[in-house]
This record gives C-alpha cells, sequence and structure tokens, in this order.
C-alpha cells in the first residue's frame, strides 16, 4: 500500500474515532501520526475518500465519510444539476470548458468536484463558465467525455 492510501486510511480513522470540525484540526492529527501534510492534500484526501461534514444535534458541523446509499444520491442530484445548468462541454489541451447558465458556474463546479469519476487537479468557477484543470491532455479528454455523457446519454 502507498503512502497516499495509508494516509487516506489514518484520516478515515480518524474522523470516525474523533469529531473533528475543520481541516486544521484533521491536519494537526494527522502530524501527530506522522503525516505532515498541506491544506491542499488534506482537500483532496477529503474528496477522494469521500468525507463530507454533517451536523450533529448540537448544531456544530464535522467531518464523517458518507455511506455508499449517501454517494449515490448526491451523485444522482449532481448529475441532475448538471443536466439543468450545463450548455456546453469542450477540452481545450488539459483543460475542460463547461459553459452554463448564467449563474450556475459554482453549482456546475460543486457537482464536478463530487463526482468521484473525476480526476483533476482542480476546478475554477465563474459565472457562467467552469474552468476544469486536468493533469494532461489524455486526462482532459477523459472528463470531457464523461460529462458529455452524463450529460446527453442518448447523444454519445
Amino acid at each position: 500500500m502507498d503512502m497516499k492510501n495509508k494516509r487516506q486510511e489514518t484520516l478515515l480513522r480518524l474522523i470516525r474515532e474523533n469529531r473533528i470540525e475543520t481541516q486544521s484540526e484533521l491536519r494537526e492529527l494527522l502530524a501527530q501520526n506522522g503525516y505532515f501534510v498541506t491544506q491542499g492534500t488534506i482537500s483532496r484526501d477529503i474528496r477522494e475518500a469521500h468525507i463530507t461534514k454533517a451536523t450533529g444535534e448540537d448544531g456544530r458541523s464535522y467531518y464523517r465519510q458518507q455511506t455508499p446509499t449517501n454517494q449515490e444520491q448526491v451523485s444522482g442530484t449532481f448529475i441532475s444539476i448538471l443536466r439543468q445548468a450545463v450548455r456546453s462541454v469542450e477540452a481545450a489541451g488539459n483543460l475542460v470548458v463547461a459553459k452554463t447558465f448564467t449563474g450556475m458556474g459554482s453549482a456546475v463546479g460543486a457537482a464536478v468536484d463530487a463526482l468521484p469519476q473525476v480526476d483533476c487537479v482542480g476546478t475554477l468557477a465563474g459565472d457562467d463558465t467552469l474552468l476544469i484543470i486536468a493533469r494532461d491532455t489524455d486526462a482532459a479528454s477523459a472528463i470531457c467525455a464523461l460529462l458529455n455523457r452524463l450529460l446527453w446519454p442518448d447523444t454519445v
């Protein structure tokens, strides 16, 4: 098992055993377990491990891992958002540009970020555009193809 998988397993164990409210707390606990990472690494690990925030009975938010059922529900909701908000998707080099209806760029960004099949360096949302930054041109093509299949399944 590589370092990343070990770190993510430790992260999942920590959120099961502790009520962690912030990435700073999570970073400190990871450091206590021998993993000295940046906030960016923690953000990626959270996304890749399907960790979300839940609200406890006390009204405070804390990290938890999504159950598979929740993941399926979340994916379905986000696919619905994508289908309602995206006008076009096009790859250019290692970038994918999704044109959206006015005011929907951030919602589409959240939807793309939540899809476990999308492995990208990052996303940047504007008012009516989402920029998806892929690792290389092959990854951009794969992301573009995936989004087109999700958005227009009958035409692809």
